[in-house]
């Protein structure tokens, strides 16, 4: 099965801040691709900023729903050092 990728770009621009529009592709995009058993890849192509809250309102529900297992299905493409830490730092969070 081919994995749902989610351009994250097209969505927010190359800052990722807006929590509103993270809790929509949370609700709109990733929950059901992961529902019908699909992978999903979040692609952080041209994305230099996302902020905690950003990343919070994406994924924490997302992990309180399905538990931290649901990482294994979930990966986080493209993402520049910045980005990947504060990924780090909210799924440490959910821990």
């Amino acid at each position: 099965m081919t994995p749902q990728t989610i351009k994250i770009v097209s969505l927010v621009g190359i800052v990722a801040e807006n929590k509103d529009i993270a809790r929509t592709i949370r609700i709109d995009l990733i929950t059901p691709a992961l529902q019908q058993g699909d992978d999903v890849v979040l692609d952080f192509s041209e994305v230099t900023l996302m902020t905690q809250s950003f990343c919070h309102a994406l994924i924490s529900e997302v992990i309180r729903s399905f538990g931290i297992d649901i990482l294994e299905r979930i990966s986080f493409a493209h993402c520049t050092p910045e980005v990947r830490g504060i990924v780090e730092i909210v799924v440490d969070y959910m821990q």
